[in-house]
């Protein structure tokens, strides 16, 4: 046994509090299970998400109760077009001490919570949105000369609205390539609507409770970074990522048709990251193939760029995955 390799009972106490996580969540937010498990699953792998459904779909609603059901600290950022890098990390403000004196002092913004929604993400300009760069990659900022260590855990939860262009900035390559997840949020069926309008009439809804503390989200990241991943694993992570790089001999037709940019080395670590935590639900110390299939199209979805031909056919990434798949790792 390697000296990292968890033992049975962290493996046991590590799907025992995921599930206890997920059963929580459930009681506020309706119909959204695979959102909230890859939410989840970003939170203990240490990765950042990005959201996209349109308007009334719980996309708040799912990243303030994660917040509250792991008792983390919380800020929402309400993106606009003149929002402006201090007043998301902060700025430095003259203070007086009781003697009289003048001097810097540094008001940390909301970056500096443990759980972060960037509401809006595409209507920040592109200076802010930078700034998020930075905070996603090295879980620091840096401020004049000065760098600043960010909490811990630290999640990234960035939703946009699929449905509005006037007035937003598309995010850019580098910063899409930093979400660990794309989740897409659709609307809602008549049955969800109708428990949301029941749950909401009826009242009387318990107060959120925390689950877990930050100190118990750390262990379950340890038990993550513990598993390790199956050679069979490994190189179908790497072949679905070549499949999806249309200059590459493993491209499929579809990526050569519609794909410009594939995805990327962060792909293949994006796989491998939600491979190991479903291997860890599953009470295994080895991520096997099966793992990384599991959140495949999430992890890979906002990594193509496509062309304008893909874009006048309105081709979806999901379509253009599942042809990746079948190609990699058959039906």
């Amino acid at each position: 046994m390697r000296l990292n390799q968890p033992s049975e009972q962290r493996m046991a106490a590590f799907r025992a509090d995921f599930e206890a996580l997920c059963r929580e969540i459930q009681r506020f937010v309706i119909g959204l299970d695979e959102a909230i498990h890859a939410l989840l699953t970003a939170l203990v792998a240490g990765g950042h998400v990005l959201i996209e459904g349109p308007p009334g779909t719980g996309k708040t609603l799912l990243v303030r109760t994660l917040a509250e059901t792991v008792d983390l600290s919380f800020q929402r950022v309400q993106c606009t077009a003149d929002l402006l890098p201090a007043d998301i990390l902060g700025t430095y403000v003259v203070t007086e001490t009781p003697q009289g004196r003048r001097m810097f002092e540094f008001h940390r913004g909301p970056l500096f919570a443990n759980v972060v929604l960037a509401d809006h993400v595409n209507r920040a300009p592109p200076k802010t949105q930078s700034a998020l760069i930075q905070a996603m990659d090295e879980e620091a900022i840096t401020v004049g000369t000065e760098s600043f260590p960010l909490p811990r855990p630290y999640l990234i939860a960035a939703t946009q609205n699929p449905l509005e262009s006037e007035g937003t900035y598309p995010l850019p390559d580098a910063e899409l390539d930093r979400f660990l997840f794309k989740i897409i949020v659709s609307s809602a069926g008549p049955a969800q609507i109708d428990a949301i309008v029941q749950r909401h009439l009826e009242g009387g809804m318990t107060p959120r409770r925390p689950v877990v503390d930050a100190e118990r989200i750390a262990a379950m990241g340890d038990v993550v970074r513990g598993v390790t991943l199956s050679a069979d694993a490994r190189h179908a992570a790497v072949a679905i990522v070549a499949a999806t790089q249309p200059q590459g001999d493993h491209a499929t037709p579809l990526v050569r048709q519609y794909v410009r940019q594939g995805s990327g080395p962060r792909g293949a670590l994006a796989l491998s990251l939600a491979g190991k935590v479903q291997a860890a639900l599953a009470g295994r110390t080895e991520a096997v193939v099966e793992d990384i299939l599991a959140l495949a199209t999430p992890a890979l979805r906002h990594r193509l760029v496509f062309n304008y031909e893909a874009i006048a056919d309105d081709v979806s990434p999901d379509v253009i995955l599942a042809e990746v798949l079948r190609k990699v790792v058959g039906p």
